[in-house]
């Protein structure tokens, strides 16, 4: 079963999201870019309140693809106790410098997903790359929030080919960027580990307004009820 991720502020927004039904809590700053990341104090705070009862992932911020950056700021975040932490690979072709990087933290036990943006021509060639660095998995997002959601980047054959990959290298696989409930039809179709939101969860849409469980609930039956349609047909 496809699993929704809600992106959250704090501790109450993550309240709502679990009242609404959200399987995911992700930890990020949408006042701060498309990954921006929220002070550790609040992230142990929220990993604290939500306590086992679903995992817990958080972003690093919109960082440069600076290896030794990249590095500092993944081993803080994992240790402020969250479950996964979200890096940002900007651009066509994924830094392997700062992937490598962070082989010794996969090592130890961190479980990394790479962000790709769809938005900037994502060469999803390097999926195998991600996998031999130990990463746990890959999502696809979109940089800027303003110019469109995921599927006006990329069509369904390209986020099936996405999804199946990811699969077949054992990776955990997410789709995000801006998308709604008019999108989740033609997602669920693809069977992704997860759909991740933020805008369609929050006060008129606004990824920056206040996130509201009566929004996590329309989107979680969204999605239940694109299930049972699939299984129908």
């Amino acid at each position: 079963m496809t699993q929704l991720l809600a992106s959250v502020m704090n501790v109450a927004e993550a309240d709502q999201a679990l009242q609404g039904g959200a399987d995911i809590i992700d930890l990020k700053n949408p006042l701060a870019g498309a990954l921006g990341a929220l002070p550790s104090a609040t992230i142990r705070a929220v990993t604290q309140f939500v306590n086992h009862r679903a995992p817990v992932s958080a972003t690093v911020g919109d960082l440069p693809m600076q290896a030794e950056m990249i590095y500092r700021a993944v081993a803080k975040t994992m240790d402020d106790g969250v479950d996964y932490v979200k890096i940002g690979f900007w651009g066509a072709t994924p830094a392997l410098d700062c992937m490598k990087a962070l082989e010794p933290l996969t090592q130890r036990g961190g479980k990394l997903i790479a962000v790709l943006f769809a938005d900037q021509q994502p060469n999803l060639a390097t999926l195998f790359e991600f996998a031999q660095a130990g990463f746990t998995g890959v999502m696809l997002d979109t940089a800027n929030k303003q110019k469109g959601n995921l599927t006006h980047y990329l069509n369904n054959s390209e986020l099936g080919f996405f999804v199946k990959q990811t699969q077949s290298l054992g990776l955990i696989n997410g789709l995000a960027g801006s998308i709604g409930l008019a999108n989740i039809p033609q997602l669920m179709i693809l069977s992704p580990f997860y759909l991740g939101f933020r805008g369609a969860l929050c006060v008129a849409q606004q990824r920056q307004a206040v996130l509201q469980a009566h929004a996590v609930k329309q989107i979680r039956e969204a999605m239940l009820n694109c299930k049972k349609d699939l299984k129908i047909a």
